[in-house]
């Protein structure tokens, strides 16, 4: 670990950087940046399907957070958890905007070359296939997918991001499962899908 910063746990290692940055350590901010900015980023990505767009909201994040640095109260909240919200919530907002009309044709190429031409293909067309049917859900519903199926949280943790029960982010989840599988169930084929 780089700095004199240490703490037991994530929690209070973030909660430390934050406070060092509310008092003046520049470092501490970069620090915080290299820990949460990364899976934010990737979480805006997902949501958003446009890297410029994720980044910017990345950015808006990162910066709501340094301005909530002097007042942070330890122990209230879970830094990654807020600014998992945080993200959601302006991620939410900007797709708003695109469904009252901002046309969408073009999704930002991302990833550098990995595997295979074809499989970064069906790779791109089945995230986007994805990205379409998560854009036609409810946002809340799509939200809740999104954070489970593609982020990797548990209830509890989207249910504190989501500011609902865990129950709801459960019922929403389901609901949100059965949606995707209707609106993708003749595209199998199409996307490589085989029952096995």
């Amino acid at each position: 670990m780089d700095g004199p910063i240490q703490a037991g746990d994530d929690m209070s290692l973030d909660e430390s950087l934050l406070a060092a940055y509310a008092a003046g350590d520049l470092s501490a901010a970069r620090r915080l940046t290299a820990r949460h900015a990364p899976r934010a980023l990737s979480q805006a990505r997902r949501m958003l399907a446009d890297t410029a767009e994720a980044e910017d909201v990345v950015q808006e994040a990162m910066l709501r957070l340094w301005k909530q640095a002097p007042d942070w109260r330890p122990g209230e909240a879970k830094l990654s958890t807020w600014l998992y919200r945080v993200v959601a919530n302006l991620c939410t907002d900007r797709l708003r905007i695109r469904r009252r009309g901002v046309a969408l044709d073009e999704v930002a190429e991302p990833e550098d070359g990995r595997p295979s031409a074809a499989s970064a293909m069906q790779h791109s067309a089945r995230m986007r296939a994805l990205s379409d049917a998560l854009a036609q859900l409810p946002a809340r519903q799509a939200q809740a997918v999104a954070l489970r199926h593609i982020e990797g949280l548990g209830n509890p943790e989207i249910a504190a991001v989501m500011d609902i029960g865990v129950e709801a982010v459960e019922s929403l989840t389901a609901r949100g499962k059965r949606a995707l599988a209707a609106l993708l169930a003749g595209r199998k084929d199409e996307l490589g899908f085989t029952d096995d």
